[in-house]
This record gives C-alpha cells, structure tokens and sequence, in this order.
C-alpha cells in the first residue's frame, strides 16, 4: 500500500489566523480510517492547538512539510511559502476574481500547484460540505449584542476572541438579562443564521413571529428570523418565487422599510447578491422613524446589503460608528445618534477551537472520502481550480483574471 503524506501547513497570512483544518484527534481519526494516509503537521505557535498537543497524540510535527503529498491550510497561503507540484486545499478567494488574491492564483500556475478551494466544494445539490459560516454567526450575534451593550451602557461581555471556547462564551449570557424590551431582526435561514439564532436562544431572548414583531409591542427583549420573502418583492407585484429570487434578484425591490421603524438591533446573515436590492440606504438613515442603533453586519460585504457597513472591522476593534447625517465613518461609540456597526470579516477566527472542530468533521464526513479514494460524484473535479499548471475547464473563465503570459508559461 502506497503511503500518502497529508501536511498541516502553518498559516502564513497577516493577520494570524489560528484555525486549524484538523485538530490533534481528528489527524488521530484520519489516520485510522484511511491506514494508507500519514499525518504531519507543520511546527506553528500561533495554532489554537499546540505542537504538544498533536505529539501528544502521536502526530509527527516538523518544520519542513516538503515531503507531504497534499496540504492543508485555511486562509490563502503567501505566494513565497507555497511549495511547486504539490497539491493544496485552502480557501483560495479567487473564484470571484478578487483583485488581492490574482498574484496568488497566478503563482499557483506558476508553480504547476493542483488547487482545491473549499469554498466550491459541493454536493450534487450544489450545496457547500465545508465551511464556517455556522460559526460566523455565534459570533456575530454575540459581536452584536456586545456592542448594543457597550454602546448603551448595560453590560460589558468578554470578547469572543478572549474566551477560551463556547463554553467560556456561554458563561457570559446570563449578563445579556439587562437588555430593555428591544427588538432583534435576524436575515437569513443559511448556516450563519442558525448559529446566530442558537445563540440568541441561549441567551434566553425570546422568538416571535414576523407579524407580532411588526405589530406588537413587548415587555421583554425579542427576536425574529426574516428570509428573504419577509422583506422583498418582485417589482411587477407578482407572487413570490423564491427560485426566481435566486435566479433574478434584479426584478425585485426591498421591503425592508416596514422593519426600520420597529428595529433596535440588526444582525444581517443573509447571502447577498450585487444584483439584489439593499435592506435601505444611507438616505433611510436620516428619517425620524430609522429606529435601528446598532448592526452586527456577519456577512459584511462592503457596500453590499447594509449600505453602512463602509469597511470590514478587526476583533481587536469590532465596531464603529456611522454618522447618518454626513455619512462619514467615526470611531465607536463616539456619538449616540450615530449607527455602531460591527463588520468583522473574519469572526470564526475568535472562537478558533470550536471552529476546527467543526470543520474538519466536515473535512472528514464529506471530503476525505473522495479525496482518499473514488470521487464518482465528481466532488474533488469540481472544487479543483488548477492542475498541474493549467486552470480546469469548470475554471476557465479566470483566463483573463490570471493572464495570458501565465498561462503560456505554464
């Protein structure tokens, strides 16, 4: 039996990020369901996990990674440390021709790298078997209240990024029970959403119905959950078609309006597409009956469904403020009319070992076994970008993205 050396390459991007795609006792599962696979794993300092931990469980943990077969990372690897000829899965941020990852995808070629992105790691559905997003939203809701919190003056929270996992964080929602009688929307039914709900459940605020949340007042704080039929519609008046939706989000129109003047908080978790319309705009913000104070942006697409959010945040610094009246960015807290955003672009980086867990279950349950052995639904096929020096048929439209001198040379 051939040996295959799968690495954990030590995450090389500024800011660190300390996920991991396999904890110390997934590399241990690994290497038990597929005999033929040996684990190494990169020497790093900046891991949630420590190089103790994987040698305690037997896992070789060295410098060099030459050697490995395939490697695993999770944000983008800097050009200089990717490794010639050999096979990589990360998440590339390529496949939408973001202009700060070109040279990465340019030298990918370069170096005749095969490159899986999780990101378009798929099942017949079209549906995504790997990714973070459940726990970008237990930490964008808690961001969110944190900074509701701080900006009015009822209770401080321990940043999720000081809290040694969920546990810890879950030890401070009981400080959340001197929230007023406020109300919470919540967009989204995806993965982000759910983690976002969970926490607020857990924090023990209440769900009601779209129509009470419009209509009714309560005396106690109160959440609930909008898809995208709650607060859009086509503009020929038509009857919603989600499908259509989807399909042709440029014939709808927001409707988002009948929220503002009943919401405090907003956690947006919604996917947005360029195409489809704004919750509301910058001119919203100005009228008296904009009643929302404070956005836990999860999603935090720049410019995108929440005209606001003007930039991404770091966890260090979640939040800042919007003044509606001139438009311009301030620094948190700084005025209490203005709007306080939290817009962390990388949140499931503060509860880091939760994080991992999560995904690499996810890495072992619906990737491993296809990458390890027959791929006949074609997973692998359609989440590999490169190979061998060439972008893949599926990826061909990223010719002019990485440029044809690559591609020539390559």
């Amino acid at each position: 039996m051939t040996t295959l050396k799968l690495g954990l390459i030590r995450e090389g991007k500024i800011p660190v990020d300390r996920r991991v795609p396999l904890t110390p006792k997934k590399c241990v599962e690994v290497q038990q369901t597929w005999p033929q696979v040996q684990m190494v794993v990169q020497s790093s300092d900046i891991r949630s996990y420590s190089d103790k931990e994987y040698q305690d469980l037997g896992i070789a943990v060295q410098a060099d990674v030459t050697d490995c077969d395939i490697l695993l990372g999770v944000k983008e690897v800097p050009v200089e440390q990717l490794i010639p000829s050999k096979t990589y899965l990360f998440f590339s941020h390529t496949i939408k021709k973001q202009p700060a990852n070109r040279k990465l995808l340019r030298a990918v070629l370069q170096k005749n790298i095969t490159l899986i992105d999780y990101e378009v790691l798929t099942n017949a559905k079209g549906e995504r078997i790997v990714a973070f997003g459940y726990w970008a939203g237990v930490v964008g809701a808690y961001n969110g209240l944190l900074t509701y919190g701080r900006k009015h003056g009822l209770y401080q929270l321990k940043p999720a990024y000081l809290c040694t996992d969920l546990d810890d964080m879950q030890e401070e929602y009981f400080k959340v029970k001197a929230l007023p009688p406020i109300k919470i929307a919540v967009t989204g039914s995806g993965r982000v959403a759910q983690g976002a709900i969970q926490v607020l459940d857990k924090m023990g605020i209440r769900r009601v119905s779209v129509y009470d949340y419009l209509y009714l007042d309560f005396a106690e704080p109160v959440y609930t959950q909008l898809r995208s039929s709650d607060y859009n519609a086509r503009q020929d008046g038509r009857v919603w078609d989600t499908p259509d939706f989807h399909q042709h989000p440029e014939e709808y129109l927001s409707t988002f309006g009948k929220f503002l003047p009943v919401t405090d908080l907003l956690i947006a978790c919604a996917y947005w597409d360029p195409k489809a319309p704004r919750l509301f705009s910058e001119e919203d913000t100005c009228q008296p009956n904009f009643r929302i104070n404070t956005i836990a942006d999860v999603t935090c697409d720049i410019d995108g469904s929440i005209p606001v959010t003007k930039r991404s945040s770091s966890i260090p610094e979640p939040a800042f403020d919007y003044n509606p009246t001139t438009g311009e960015l301030a620094e948190a807290y700084s005025h209490p009319l203005n709007l306080t955003v939290m817009a962390v672009d990388n949140l499931p980086c503060e509860l880091p070992r939760n994080a991992s867990r999560d995904f690499g279950r996810q890495l072992i349950d619906n990737v491993f076994p296809h990458l390890f052995g027959p791929d006949p639904d074609g997973i692998i096929e359609r989440a590999t970008i490169a190979r061998a020096g060439q972008l893949t048929p599926r990826y061909e439209y990223l010719r002019d993205y990485v440029g044809a001198d690559v591609l020539a040379t390559s």
